[in-house]
């Protein structure tokens, strides 16, 4: 299977704007997510897909790929799709471009769910921590059957008990088949998609199956500045 990582980037973050270009221990955060998904070693190819001249100037500064992609897009996934239809790979990964600190383990057992022929998306998961980490809004929630394919997301805890086996943190990694990445993004928004914020619940609400891919990694996703300061202390621990 040639597999291809390609990394949604854009400026106007309304949480944290600019963030893709704010500094972590000296280097852009988009940067550190491109280079470290090229250090992982499980893609053929990595590409950052963007509208913003300023991430391509970034890019070009170090020889690195993008694609330009047009700046409608709401969401990561319909942004890549947008470039998806040209390039010529079974597996495409959708990776976070605030998420610097990639697991090399992780995305390889996500990517070996499609020696399964019947998984058309995955996406990864762990269990929750602590409670404090369970209510907070910026954590997706998501529960599965006992196949470990989604039920729902949210971000309302939906189960207040952290031991049971079925409720875990979304890690916001995506893995498609070319063919199931195109006819998503063709599925118009769903209610709870926009109530929600949550993508990947169209693909559920249009009847679609999300395999899900337990992992013991935490990473940082950087949605605020409190979040790039914790990123800082987590380098500084490595």
């Amino acid at each position: 299977m040639k597999k291809i990582a390609l990394i949604p980037a854009r400026v106007e973050s309304k949480r944290f704007y600019g963030k893709l270009l704010k500094k972590l221990s000296g280097v852009p955060i988009i940067l550190r997510t491109y280079q470290s998904a090229l250090k992982t070693n499980v893609f053929d190819e990595v590409y950052v897909v963007t509208d913003s001249d300023q991430i391509i100037d970034l890019l070009k500064s170090v020889n690195g790929n993008y694609l330009k992609s047009s700046s409608h897009h709401e969401s990561g996934t319909d942004r890549i799709a947008e470039v998806a239809a040209d390039l010529e790979y079974d597996i495409i990964v959708n990776l976070q471009g605030d998420e610097p600190f990639i697991n090399k383990s992780s995305i390889e057992k996500l990517v070996n769910e499609f020696k399964n022929i019947e998984v058309e998306m995955a996406s990864l998961m762990r269990k929750f921590n602590d409670k404090e980490e369970l209510n907070n809004p910026n954590n997706v929630k998501v529960i599965v059957d006992r196949d470990n394919y989604s039920i729902n997301f949210s971000r309302i805890p939906m189960i207040s008990d952290l031991k049971n086996i079925n409720n875990y943190k979304h890690i916001g990694v995506y893995a498609f088949r070319k063919k199931t990445l195109i006819e998503f993004s063709k599925m118009k928004k769903t209610m709870m998609e926009k109530k929600e914020r949550i993508e990947c619940l169209r693909y559920i609400e249009n009847g679609k199956k999300i395999k899900m891919v337990k992992t013991d990694f935490s990473g940082i996703s950087i949605d605020t500045p409190q979040d790039l300061i914790r990123a800082e202390e987590y380098l500084k621990r490595q």
